[in-house]
């Protein structure tokens, strides 16, 4: 009696299309990355790539999972050092991260308005873990919302305009000016002490808003919220 042969298991099937994807990113560039061409690559049908990742950017969210996946926890804080030295260190790793992988950065930005990749959520979290650390030790002169919206921006911003250059003519201090110019526009120039502006204290205070005790659920989301309001009055229609 012949036994028919059993299907690969789905997560196997998932993860050769994974490979599959990734090598045709790396290989052809972001326009390679087709539905029919993944899966051809693949060997499977395109509608197994429908029903396995619903669309093609749920496919692309996977590609990011694989390639982000050991980057995204080395950004992480194991043995937190002084927080501007480990945002600037988490900075140049991301730069580096983008110039090596300028296909999957350019994949990633070309995602609808407000549907992020889980992988780029991720990123942004630890970001904001950082910044939450300057805001803690009194550094920062903005919010930690726009601190981490600046940021972040900065450094896609960065990354794309070295992109558009060959490597050989790229300013190869042009992240770290950019970086520098974000830092002196957010960073107070020495911690909040003895005698703070009114704006630094506030975020300082935010930052230990939710760690404060005695205090329930919602009286500490009221307090966060009278601190950004007040927050949003000190910068002004312009701040």
């Amino acid at each position: 009696m012949t036994v028919a042969p059993q299907p690969p298991p789905r997560d196997d099937v998932r993860s050769d299309i994974v490979r599959a994807a990734t090598r045709l990113l790396r290989e052809h560039g972001a326009d390679a990355v087709t539905t029919r061409a993944v899966a051809q690559a693949a060997g499977v049908q395109a509608p197994t790539i429908y029903r396995l990742f619903g669309d093609k950017n749920g496919l692309v969210d996977a590609v990011a999972e694989e390639v982000l996946a050991a980057y995204v926890a080395s950004k992480a804080d194991t043995e937190p050092g002084d927080p501007v030295a480990d945002l600037r260190a988490g900075w140049h790793r991301h730069v580096e991260f983008g110039l090596t992988n300028p296909e999957l950065f350019r994949l990633l930005g070309t995602r609808r308005p407000g549907d992020p990749s889980p992988a780029t959520v991720a990123g942004v979290d630890v970001l904001r873990s950082r910044v939450r650390r300057l805001a803690a030790a009194g550094l920062l002169r903005v919010d930690e919302q726009r601190a981490t919206t600046l940021i972040h921006a900065a450094g896609t911003g960065v990354i794309l305009a070295l992109l558009e250059t060959s490597a050989p003519r790229r300013d190869p201090g042009l992240a770290e000016a950019m970086l520098d110019a974000v830092l002196g526009g957010i960073l107070t120039a020495t911690p909040v002490t003895s005698e703070p502006t009114v704006a630094a204290a506030a975020v300082t205070f935010a930052a230990a808003a939710p760690d404060l005790p005695g205090l329930t659920d919602a009286e500490r989301a009221l307090l966060t919220e009278w601190i950004h309001r007040s927050l949003t009055l000190l910068r002004g229609p312009h701040g």
